[in-house]
């Protein structure tokens, strides 16, 4: 008997692909796609499948909020996070919220696969680079070294910091998170309060050399 999967990805191509590669699987069958949180949750409840693959960005909200829902509703299903971001405040928060695995879209198709079967079986999955980076996280919250200091950030303005810190405008970034350009500036200001930034430039310059030091 195959394995019933949900997809819940906002990217047209990229599900589509990823739907072609379980259903190539024998013993794997996709039984739902959906593109936002509330069709997610729909589906599930529909549906009712035995894993679920999950994008931590989606339309106007992020994966992370779905996850929660599911936990509010007492629903029991093992989620595998899909994510472009390598860094390990994601893979906690997801884990946190009650995801069972978390893995980057960077991974070979092969290892996306392994991670499924792995969330399948009921066991848990990271990325070995994010595992010792989580566990490094640990160490330095002990020691209450600064690295921690990002972890004051919501899940929304953490991915903020990300794009800032990658290049990426204010437009680039609303046109990312599916969010309007006041919205962003919002973000930016929390972060700059939390963080205690007197200006925008001190901004890009710590979200700067803070991605350049997880990778």
């Amino acid at each position: 008997m195959k394995a019933r999967i949900v997809v819940i990805e906002d990217h047209p191509m990229f599900r589509e692909r990823l739907v072609h590669l379980i259903e190539t699987e024998p013993d794997l069958e996709v039984c739902g796609e959906a593109d936002n949180v509330p069709a997610g949750v729909a589906l599930i409840r529909e549906k009712k499948p035995q894993a679920v693959i999950l994008d931590i960005t989606l339309k106007s909200s992020n994966g992370l909020e779905l996850l929660k829902d599911l936990r509010a509703l007492e629903i029991d299903v093992p989620v595998l996070v899909l994510s472009m971001h390598e860094e390990s405040l994601y893979a906690e928060r997801a884990l946190r919220a009650g995801a069972r695995g978390y893995i980057t879209k960077s991974e070979a198709s092969s290892q996306i696969l392994a991670a499924l079967r792995e969330v399948l079986r009921g066991e848990v999955y990271l990325e070995p680079k994010t595992m010792a980076r989580i566990v490094q996280r640990a160490v330095a919250a002990k020691k209450d070294q600064p690295l921690n200091v990002i972890a004051r950030l919501s899940d929304r303005e953490l991915e903020v910091f990300d794009l800032l810190g990658r290049g990426r405008t204010t437009r680039e970034i609303g046109a990312r998170l599916r969010v309007g350009l006041t919205t962003v500036d919002t973000y930016r200001a929390r972060i700059k309060e939390k963080l205690r930034l007197e200006n925008g430039a001190r901004l890009f310059a710590e979200a700067s050399r803070w991605v350049q030091s997880r990778e």
